[in-house]
């Protein structure tokens, strides 16, 4: 029986309650045009923290509007985009230019919500769902977002095909038709979810797009392993969430991604007998009370992020280069490599220059720029062309395709502030891609000092600057490590490219930025610096090919949570980035404002 005191203290709690949110539509743009949707649940008063969601392949922002209104959180915005291609964004239906571009875009979407919204990036929890999970693991993997937390719901990062030899076929389709092959979701809405009605409006909803552009499984399956194989890189706080009859995805590539998931506060709940689509499924309030809870958790206990200043003295990449510095367990193979390497590879131009110079040095780099095939007796410029098509050279010149546009950035963001341009290059080698983006832009008043501390590299990068005609560059000798040298030098466009990377230590990196800062201080201005979070062929190169010194190539990696670690401790704020499609170099902007 209700009595009348019952009926009193319900109604003072609904008064205290917070008003219902105003639910907006809004639209952003990313940076090639795309016009994204999204919806926008925005409480009475403004918001200090956000959770922003990412649905799943092939639906919407609409359909996570029930999830986010039984969710329930009242005192922070949410925000729910349309993917490109998706609901009411623009793009063609179940498309995209490449899974990276997908990555790509939650970046852009997510300093949308930062700029337009004033939420900064370390009071936002991520909530995404299958496609949209792998493509913001990737992207917290990748571009290293400062965010308090993510959820992932039944993330895909691996597809179960049900048909023989699936992946087979479809790299065949890719390659008869590439970019352009799709194929159609085998996917029935009596799959996702045990609930009716649930499936019934899935099956009615237009917005709903089955196809799907084979590239993009392609890519996001690469990825996924990717991302998989190298989960220790990630230290954000995460709820995994699985479904313990899940028909879509194969839930082991889950628990091996939360096994080797480098988070100190982590959670994972599997949910026996539901299905994929765990946000609409008929027991779903579980679900959603998991979530609630961690929520609330990460915005009001939120442990203290340690910067990974001294990562290269322990921790995950600092143990990785421990093994890589000792013998490996099989060494057969390598020797083998070695052995090939010298001998018929010795035909092959660039890998002769390479024992020559190092593989590392910046011959080698201005050789795999140039791309042009050489060597001896016809064989030879066939090895060269396999050797230049390496997994690792086509990343480094697609770099320098990312290092010209975000150097053009800075070039005309400086010129904007200050009238003229004046850049600086620590470790220029011959200084190739410098002297193409300067050369781009011949409306802009740029004049450039380019130093190397190998005086061959600074001969051929001089008669490359002559050859393009360009006037106001100089080259000279330098000490990119001379925290001194690079102080005093006037320049408001600093460009580090390939150098951190050759070095283990931090501690030298930490100088050369101290100095890079100390000059970009003065006036306020831009640093251009380059990473290598991820190489597949780490090991293959320890153990087979020679640095500049002639000694094994055994590299550390920087994850780009570390790397931005570095150049935030120097007072810089990054504000833009590009990876390559297989994740293996960053090239990022970042800024510093005058003291």
């Amino acid at each position: 029986m209700v009595t009348e005191h019952d009926k009193e203290r319900k109604e003072m709690k609904l008064a205290t309650r917070s008003p219902q949110p105003t639910v907006q539509e809004r639209t952003m743009r990313l940076d090639d045009g795309t016009r994204i949707f999204y919806r926008a649940w925005l409480p009475a008063r403004p918001a200090r923290r956000a959770v922003v969601c990412f649905h799943r392949g092939h639906e919407h922002s609409g359909r996570l509007a029930d999830v986010v209104e039984a969710l329930g959180f009242e005192d922070a915005a949410v925000f729910a985009w349309d993917a490109r291609g998706h609901g009411l964004s623009e793009g063609e239906r179940g498309f995209a230019p490449s899974f990276g571009r997908m990555v790509r875009d939650v970046d852009e979407f997510m300093h949308h919500v930062a700029a337009t919204h004033g939420i900064a990036p370390e009071d936002t929890i991520v909530l995404a769902h299958s496609v949209g999970a792998v493509a913001v693991t990737t992207w917290v993997h990748d571009y290293a977002p400062r965010i308090r937390g993510l959820v992932l719901a039944t993330p895909a990062f691996r597809v179960k095909l049900y048909v023989p030899f699936a992946i087979p076929g479809l790299k065949l389709l890719d390659r008869l038709r590439p970019g352009r092959a799709r194929v159609k979701s085998y996917v029935k809405s009596r799959m996702l979810t045990h609930d009716a009605e649930q499936a019934r409006r899935y099956d009615a909803d237009p917005l709903i797009e089955k196809g799907i552009a084979v590239h993009i499984l392609l890519q996001m399956r690469a990825a996924a392993d990717r991302i998989v194989a190298d989960a220790g890189a990630i230290r954000v706080p995460t709820l995994l969430l699985t479904g313990g009859a899940d028909w879509v995805v194969d839930t082991r590539i889950q628990q091996r991604f939360f096994d080797r998931l480098g988070a100190t506060r982590k959670r994972q709940r599997v949910f026996p007998g539901l299905y994929h689509d765990i946000l609409h499924e008929k027991e779903r309030e579980p679900v959603l009370a998991e979530i609630r809870r961690f929520v609330q958790d990460s915005f009001e206990d939120a442990p203290a992020r340690r910067p990974l200043l001294d990562a290269d003295r322990y921790g995950y990449t600092s143990e990785e280069h421990g093994r890589l510095t000792r013998p490996p367990r099989f060494r057969l193979p390598f020797a083998i490599q070695r052995a090939a390497l010298h001998t018929v590879g010795r035909l092959s131009r660039g890998m002769r220059l390479g024992l020559q110079s190092g593989f590392d040095s910046g011959r080698t780099l201005d050789y795999v720029y140039e791309n042009r095939p050489r060597g001896a007796l016809g064989v030879g410029r066939l090895i060269d062309r396999n050797y230049l098509e390496s997994i690792g050279w086509r990343g480094i010149r697609q770099r320098k395709v990312h290092l010209e546009e975000l150097l053009a950035a800075a070039m005309q963001a400086a010129a904007a502030e200050h009238g003229r341009v004046r850049v600086l290059d620590v470790a220029t080698g011959a200084g190739r891609y410098v002297l193409d983006a300067i050369a781009a832009h011949p409306e802009l008043a740029v004049t450039a000092i380019l130093r190397d501390n190998v005086r061959e590299n600074l001969v051929t990068g001089a008669a490359h600057a002559d050859r393009m005609g360009l006037r106001g560059i100089r080259y000279e000798i330098g000490d990119a490590f001379d925290e001194e040298q690079i102080a005093r030098t006037d320049a408001n466009v600093v460009i580090v490219s390939g150098l951190y990377e050759l070095f283990v230590a931090n501690d030298p990196v930490r100088t050369s930025l101290r100095g890079i800062a100390r000059a970009l201080r003065k006036t306020g201005g831009h640093l251009v610096y380059t990473g290598q979070p991820w190489h597949p062929q780490l090991e293959m190169i320890a153990r087979v090919l020679p640095d500049r010194n002639g000694e094994a190539w055994a590299m550390r990696r920087r994850t780009q949570e570390e790397m931005d670690d570095l150049v935030r401790e120097a007072g810089f704020e990054k504000t833009a980035q590009r990876i390559d499609e297989h994740g293996i170099f960053t090239v990022s902007l970042a800024r510093i404002e005058r003291a």
